[in-house]
């Protein structure tokens, strides 16, 4: 493997003036910077990103923050940065939140350990204090799916309310009129934010907000069963359902099949975020979009260009979009 005293030997200059060209230093002589650039590109050499890492107090890795691996919402989302911060020559280091306070603050303490030269997070139980206070202490931050006062400039954020509101729209659009709903965690903004939608969706058709027909999951599989039998229980008739994010809805199909339903036949089912399974299921889930993958690309790159000086667009906000296949049908009684 070829050193920097050989490509320092081929170009005929000393061992500083190729330690400047390679960290980008403007004070080099244009025609030394090219027999540079030449022998470097001739022995085929490679920076040593240690020495590189201490010559310029950076380490070319950035902490990635999520509250889970085994979703695929997650696996989106991770694969988007890492693809991202990899072609711009930059590793991350994952750490799991478990939408635990505690055990989010543990993995943001982990991750300044090993001198990250910024965060991305997919953050539930920070607060907005810590997290501001977090950003000012010079680590950067990029928040996925989060919009925090003071912080707009690295914010991802979707309009989840319309998600909901496109969701139920959709069911009456097509003539139903008592439709169920299983929310994500009220406390989280976003499952909030998605039955507000609903709320407004029924209130524009004139039809009256049913506490009975809203049961609060947490975003799991088991929720979305769990669900429908407490719903079906309470011997208040629907013929559709909302659930709030996938998993939930995969949930309440695989329940539905079990107790004999014919789906959509018996009972229409509209997702949540689209993920990769979501055309898998049978029948094929009618969900909202929701583009954490190009959000997440988005952080990754403002990362880029707040700590590297790269000059990527960013786009901020995003809008949801309603995915129809074949989980819904017209509703004629």
């Amino acid at each position: 493997m070829p050193t920097i005293y050989q490509v320092a030997e081929r170009a005929g200059v000393s061992l500083s003036t190729v330690s400047r060209v390679l960290n980008g230093k403007a004070s080099v002589n244009k025609v030394l910077r090219e027999r540079v650039e030449k022998a470097v590109e001739e022995l085929n050499y490679r920076p040593n990103s240690v020495a590189r890492s201490l010559a310029n107090s950076r380490t070319d890795s950035i902490g990635v923050l999520v509250p889970e691996l085994n979703a695929p919402f997650f696996g989106d989302l991770m694969q988007a940065v890492e693809s991202t911060l990899r072609a711009a020559d930059k590793h991350v280091i994952i750490t799991v939140g478990r939408n635990c306070l505690e055990t989010e603050k543990d993995a943001v303490e982990f991750l300044i350990s090993r001198n990250c030269d910024a965060l991305i997070m997919h953050a539930e139980a920070l607060s907005d204090e810590y997290l501001l206070e977090l950003n000012q202490s010079k680590l950067p931050i990029a928040l996925v799916n989060r919009q925090v006062e003071g912080l707009s400039e690295a914010c991802t954020t979707l309009d989840n309310e319309k998600g909901g509101y496109l969701a139920t729209r959709h069911l009456l659009e097509l003539g139903h009129k008592n439709i169920a709903y299983i929310s994500g965690p009220i406390e989280k903004r976003d499952a909030k934010l998605r039955l507000e939608g609903h709320n407004r969706a029924l209130s524009e058709a004139g039809l009256l907000v049913n506490c009975e027909l809203v049961f609060e999951g947490h975003y799991t599989e088991e929720d979305g069963k769990l669900g429908l039998l407490e719903l079906m229980a309470r011997d208040q008739p629907f013929t559709a359902l909302v659930c709030a994010n996938d998993w939930m809805a995969s949930g309440a199909i695989s329940c539905a099949r079990d107790l004999g339903m014919s789906l959509p036949h018996d009972l229409s089912i509209v997702g949540f975020d689209d993920v990769v399974f979501a055309h898998h299921v049978f029948p094929r889930l009618t969900t909202v979009s929701n583009p954490v993958a190009n959000m997440a690309e988005m952080s990754a790159k403002y990362i880029l260009n707040k700590v590297y000086g790269q000059a990527n667009d960013v786009k901020l906000s995003f809008e949801p979009t309603l995915i129809l296949r074949d989980s819904t049908m017209k509703y004629d009684g």
